[in-house]
């Protein structure tokens, strides 16, 4: 699949695979940052994409970034519908207990091309019938 890329700034950088196996494709920083503790801040890329109608964006924390320096996107998966043709921004969130650096070029999230399917709700009086019925939370014993 090809997805249509525009840089918006000669700093960016175009996402890349770290093996011809990874599902994800690493999102870079365009500038220097520093998230304090606790905060939230918005990580620009420089960078526009085309999604194909049918797909999405899913954009993932970095495992390494997570556990080594507690940052995430804020809303922990972040979500490039189809006819999005704005910048990608990272709101990156720093779960440790100090102030966090991201330098310019530093790979802050991962992107997954993801296929979706459109839906119609119908609303109804009665609902099938399960084993499971309303059964929620740690109901099934697992």
């Amino acid at each position: 699949m090809e997805i249509r890329i525009k840089k918006l700034n000669e700093k960016a950088i175009i996402p890349t695979s770290g093996s011809p196996y990874s599902a994800g494709y690493d999102i870079y920083s365009l500038e220097d940052l520093e998230v304090e503790a606790g905060k939230t801040v918005l990580a620009k890329t420089g960078l526009a994409l085309e999604i194909p109608e049918g797909y999405f964006g899913a954009v993932y924390a970095r495992s390494g970034l997570a556990s080594k320096k507690g940052l995430r996107p804020a809303n922990c998966v972040g979500v490039i519908d189809s006819d999005y043709r704005g910048e990608l921004i990272v709101a990156l969130h720093n779960d440790s207990e100090k102030t966090q650096k991201v330098v310019q070029g530093d790979r802050i999230a991962q992107l997954v091309i993801t296929p979706y399917l459109s839906v119609e709700f119908k609303e109804t009086e009665e609902l099938s019938e399960t084993k499971r019925q309303i059964g929620g939370f740690g109901s099934t014993g697992k």
